[in-house]
């Protein structure tokens, strides 16, 4: 038997050709990842050259039904940005200096999902999971619905690979799960199509979260929000310190006055320039 047909029967790879064969295939966004982790304080650095040159691709983009993905920094300049003061997703409102968005194909996040616990469980083991950071807020998503500001452009499926200049992350809480579907209404067919107009924001993706299975790492903590949660992505043409305070100091008390919902954190960042130590020195 030649080195080559060795190598194929220990990664069984006559099965992919069976697993490719079925199930959704579209090119879609069906879900996300969305993880906002804290390095410990004197690991910046260590953290961000293991998440890139390791995790963001063996624990990630080279899994199944991953299909993009991008990384985004907040500065200490921006962290001070945020608001509420009291959050309920990151106490305090400044913990979660880096944030990673992943897309997954439609249809396929059970099949996702088996192979992160796997992968993750052997990074485990394998001594390749960085263990000085937190994760403020991890949880895997599913897609609800975009609003685009104009009629062309990029699709929701292209924002992790369109150069944007920057992201605001914004989290919702409804009072329950008939309540949620009435606040997504209201977003998609109201609130932001007016917060758009004119805006720096090219689109906003809305997700709602699901529960990790029983079986993920221990350092990740079960999702909150279940059945009334939706979190927001705002893809931004600019850096978010340009027009900060023309179009997003306001979003609390806009979703308040609807009476659907509570905001309970707004963040922006801007993308990291991958390959570098970039803002690393910026964070504290």
């Amino acid at each position: 038997m030649t080195a080559d047909h060795t190598k194929a029967d220990e990664t069984r790879s006559h099965l992919y050709g069976e697993l490719a064969a079925v199930g959704p295939y579209g090119a879609d966004l069906g879900h996300a990842l969305i993880t906002m982790v804290e390095p410990h304080p004197g690991r910046e650095r260590e953290y961000n050259r293991w998440y890139e040159d390791d995790h963001f691709i063996a624990g990630a983009m080279a899994m199944p039904w991953m299909y993009a993905g991008r990384r985004w920094v907040a500065t200490r300049d921006l962290q001070l940005l945020r608001y509420p003061e009291k959050s309920a997703v990151a106490q305090p409102v400044t913990a979660g200096c880096y944030m990673s968005v992943y897309w997954m194909t439609a249809g396929r996040y059970a099949d996702h999902m088996r192979w992160t616990v796997g992968i993750n469980r052997r990074l485990n083991r394998d001594h390749r999971v960085f263990q000085d950071r937190t994760h403020v807020f991890t949880a895997f998503q599913d897609h609800a619905v975009t609003v685009y500001r104009d009629a062309e452009g990029p699709r929701d499926i292209h924002a992790l690979d369109h150069p944007y200049a920057g992201l605001v992350v914004e989290v919702i809480d409804s009072d329950s799960p008939a309540g949620r579907a009435e606040l997504i209404t209201w977003l998609r067919d109201e609130h932001l199509p007016r917060r758009l107009a004119g805006s720096p924001a090219a689109m906003v993706t809305v997700f709602t979260p699901t529960p990790l299975p029983l079986d993920r790492m221990s350092y990740v903590k079960q999702v909150e929000g279940v059945g009334t949660r939706l979190t927001l992505l705002w893809f931004l043409r600019q850096d978010p310190r340009d027009t900060w305070h023309e179009h997003f100091t306001d979003l609390d008390t806009s979703v308040a006055a609807s009476g659907l919902g509570e905001v309970q954190f707004v963040a922006p960042f801007i993308p990291t320039l991958p390959g570098t130590d970039r803002y690393v020195d910026e964070l504290r």
